[in-house]
């Protein structure tokens, strides 16, 4: 299972940004996937879930503002982070299932939010 993430970067609050998981080594298209994060000094916290279906779920405090995707062509995760907020400053990490915490995950792509 390879998990690679990007798109992160320093974005004002009330910006955005997308975030993109490439994956390999797995049948994408037939597996649940999920984004996940860890600000400094904190826990690592779920932050949304997409079935194979195409079901999304997502925490309280992002729903509306994030939304996650999927390119089972590309074998491609995506995660649009909308109206981004001082709190939202993290290491995010895709991973592959739905349980939390993940057994395994990618390097990361970090999203700072700072004016």
């Amino acid at each position: 299972v390879r998990l690679v993430e990007s798109g992160g970067g320093l974005v004002q609050p009330g910006g955005s940004l997308r975030l993109s998981c490439a994956t390999s080594g797995f049948t994408f298209s037939s597996n649940n996937m999920m984004w996940v994060r860890q600000a400094p000094g904190k826990e690592l916290e779920w932050v949304s879930t997409i079935y194979s279906t195409g079901y999304t779920s997502s925490k309280g405090s992002v729903a509306g503002r994030f939304t996650i995707s999927r390119d089972n062509a590309k074998n491609t995760l995506y995660l649009q982070l909308d109206s981004l907020r001082t709190d939202d400053t993290a290491m995010y990490y895709c991973a592959k299932g739905e349980t939390f915490p993940p057994a395994e995950r990618g390097q990361g792509t970090q999203v700072t939010v700072s004016s």
